[in-house]
C-alpha cells in the first residue's frame, strides 16, 4: 500500500470516527490539514465512491464475519445454480491438484 493510500485511509477513518459524511472533498481538507500534500486527487475520489453508503464502523466490527454473502432465493432455478456452482468448485479443485509441481517430478532445486 502506498503512503498515499494509507494516509486517505487514515483520513476515512478519522471522518468515520466522527460520524461525518465521506466525501472527496472532506477527506481532501483533513489530507492537507495534515499536512499531506503527495496524495493525488484521484485516491480521495475513489475511496468516497467506494465507501459511498456503507458505514465504516459496521465494515469495521464485522471484519471476516463472512457478512458478504448473499442470501440464496427459494425457487427450484437457484437451487440447480447452486450445484451447479459446487460442481465448477470441485472440478476447480481437481484442475489444481493436477498443476501442482510436485506431480511434474521436480522440484525448485533439483
Amino acid at each position: 500500500m502506498s503512503n498515499a493510500e494509507l494516509a486517505v485511509s487514515y483520513a476515512v477513518l478519522i471522518l468515520a470516527d466522527d460520524s461525518v459524511e465521506i466525501t472527496p472533498d472532506k477527506l481532501q481538507t483533513l489530507l492537507k490539514t495534515a499536512g499531506v500534500d503527495d496524495v493525488e486527487p484521484i485516491w480521495t475520489s475513489l475511496f468516497a465512491k467506494a465507501l459511498e453508503g456503507k458505514d465504516v464502523k459496521d465494515l469495521l466490527l464485522n471484519v471476516g464475519s463472512g457478512g458478504g454473502a448473499a442470501a440464496a432465493p427459494a425457487t427450484g432455478v437457484a437451487a440447480t445454480g447452486g450445484a451447479a456452482a459446487e460442481a465448477e468448485k470441485e472440478e476447480e479443485k481437481e484442475e489444481e491438484k493436477e498443476e501442482s509441481d510436485e506431480d511434474m517430478g521436480f522440484g525448485l532445486f533439483d
